[in-house]
């Protein structure tokens, strides 16, 4: 008799199964389609080291950014040289199946030095590296069936989306100027690129190519991103524009990824590839740019010969109110000339104020507005963290009661004992089920934040990979992430002991507990920080909303302190 599956060819099989990340899934992507030729497969220990210690590959051919696949412990347990893994969407789709070729530990530490010049965790890329998973698997990887990955870009992607070469096709035969984007494009940025193509002649195109996946914490979501840079398409003649989103998981590294982007672009047929100020600038978090604002520059024209790809060099613009234009800053002739930066654009997004049409067209900031939402109307998570009895409970409580009389956004308390007690039953005190206890929270605060509602966690959560686990899936869902940490130090807490709990594991009592016999990795720079030693509730909760005011988290529309002394 026939079966429903008669005919069908038998699909392949895998030694382990891996859930791509975010980052992860845009490099399979772009791995297969070619968009980093002539890297065709995650790297293997001597050419990631080769890559992050010359950007060259062990052949000597210029490569600047490290590609590399990881996974837990667990997952590499079962693998060895010759072995299946089985690369999945979250979702459980599989889209291709890798073949192993060995497995490495690689040290972190001294990759990030080598590609972001720094190891300080403040830096997004460098948060970002040091989170991965601890273990590299390298190997060749292809399709898992044919159109897999093509019925999954179709609900991944925007339908712009265009593989390498389609967009060869779609550009040949003339001049192809590539422009590489996170941000939304502002008057400034179609001034740059309109200029650009000035110099590269009547036939030149412009390759709007903005990168949709992963990029920097606090970016406006892609899919907002995506209908600003439609709505500005008509700032250039129609023949001349090409928008195809590109889905690159950026790692802010400056110079380094702004050559790494043009053989990118080189991939796609482009001709020239244009480079501006502060190229994949994370930004500093004092203010202002963490590389050199024209380090990028530098570094690409450094290689100018071997790109295959011709960078097109742009000074700052600025607007000029006498030329009512923007013009290159160096040409100011001492007229006054005016900007508005990334942190003021967002500061006033947040406050809804008002935003001069000579900054950015009306179309994109009525989009941003609605993506951006104001600091009274976008999700946000409240993540408390401390030792047992540091007062975190007590102060989330606190605060969720005053939002829910001054803030119209709904409001969901998050306590670790409660979750623990329905979300995470069975669940046990080993690293790995307190890891997963927190990503449980994390994902149903980023639920919450997606819907434009408050959450307000309050959990131990004492590993810091396990709280930035939790940040990106709120970030990634368009909310804001502010990590309290509630500092009260250790022996004010165990003096407390409002449960026992820390006189049942002195006694023994109570194996693997926090502060005692398992460690508390205290936050590195929280947003804020609270230490209740000496400080009534009510005292503390005005501290808190002062410093969550300062922030712009909760913005400047109303009081949300409690009156009072």
């Amino acid at each position: 008799m026939a079966t429903p599956d008669s005919g069908r060819a038998a699909l392949p099989t895998a030694d382990a199964v891996h859930v791509l990340s975010e980052r992860q899934r845009c490099d399979l992507e772009l791995l297969l389609s070619g968009a980093f030729a002539p890297v065709t497969e995650f790297m293997d220990e001597p050419t990631w080291e080769s890559v992050c210690a010359h950007q060259r590959l062990p052949d000597g051919r210029l490569w600047p950014m490290p590609l590399t696949l990881e996974v837990d412990e667990a997952t590499a347990a079962h693998l060895g040289a010759g072995a299946v893994l089985r690369l999945e969407r979250n979702d459980g789709t599989p889209l291709a199946r890798m073949t192993v070729a060995s497995l490495y530990r690689p040290d972190r530490l001294w990759e990030v030095q080598h590609i972001y010049g720094s190891s300080d965790r403040r830096h997004p890329g460098v948060a970002e590296t040091l989170e991965r998973l601890p273990v590299n698997i390298a190997g060749s990887v292809v399709p898992w069936e044919d159109g897999a990955l093509e019925r999954a870009a179709a609900v991944d992607f925007p339908p712009e989306y265009r593989a390498p070469a389609q967009v060869r096709t779609a550009l040949a035969g003339a001049p192809a100027l590539a422009f590489q984007t996170r941000n939304p494009l502002h008057n400034a940025h179609i001034a740059i690129t309109r200029a650009a193509l000035e110099r590269l002649g009547s036939q030149a195109r412009l390759l709007l190519h903005p990168a949709i996946g992963p990029t920097r914490p606090g970016d406006v979501e892609a899919s907002w991103r995506m209908r600003a840079y439609r709505a500005v398409l008509d700032h250039y003649p129609r023949d001349r524009v090409l928008l195809s989103p590109l889905p690159l998981a950026m790692r802010m590294a400056g110079p380094r990824e702004a050559l790494w982007h043009a053989l990118i672009r080189r991939n796609f047929g482009a001709s020239h590839f244009l480079i501006g100020r502060g190229h994949a600038d994370p930004g500093h978090w004092d203010g202002g740019l963490f590389y050199p604002p024209f380090a990028a520059q530098e570094w690409v024209a450094a290689h100018r010969e071997e790109l295959g790809i011709e960078p097109v060099f742009m000074p700052e613009y600025a607007y000029s109110r006498a030329r009512q234009s923007y013009v290159p800053a160096a040409e100011a002739n001492g007229e006054r000339l005016e900007g508005i930066s990334g942190s003021e654009l967002r500061r006033r997004l947040a406050a809804n104020e008002d935003i001069p049409s000579w900054f950015s067209p009306p179309e994109v900031i009525r989009i941003l507005r609605q993506a951006y939402r104001g600091a009274d109307r976008r999700g946000l998570v409240l993540w408390f963290t401390g030792l047992s009895a540091s007062g975190k409970s007590t102060l989330a409580g606190m605060l969720a009661r005053q939002l829910e009389i001054h803030d119209e956004r709904a409001v969901t308390l998050l306590d670790g004992d409660v979750v623990r007690r329905f979300l995470s039953k069975g669940l046990g005190f080993g690293r790995e089920d307190r890891d997963e206890n927190i990503r449980r929270i994390g994902f149903v605060a980023s639920l919450v934040a997606r819907h434009g509602g408050i959450a307000i966690v309050a959990a131990i959560s004492p590993y810091r990979d396990a709280r930035a686990e939790a940040r990106r899936l709120v970030e990634e869902a368009g909310g804001a992430f502010v990590e309290i940490h509630v500092a009260t130090p250790l022996s004010v807490c165990a003096a407390r002991d409002p449960k026992g709990l820390y006189a049942r594991a002195l006694a023994g009592e109570i194996a693997s507990f926090t502060g005692v016999d398992d460690p508390y990795e205290a936050p590195e720079h929280p947003d804020i920080a609270i230490d209740t030693s000496h400080l009534p509730g009510q005292a503390a909760l005005r501290l808190l909303l002062d410093k969550l005011t300062d922030l712009g988290i909760l913005g400047q529309g109303g009081d949300h302190r409690e009156p009072g002394p």
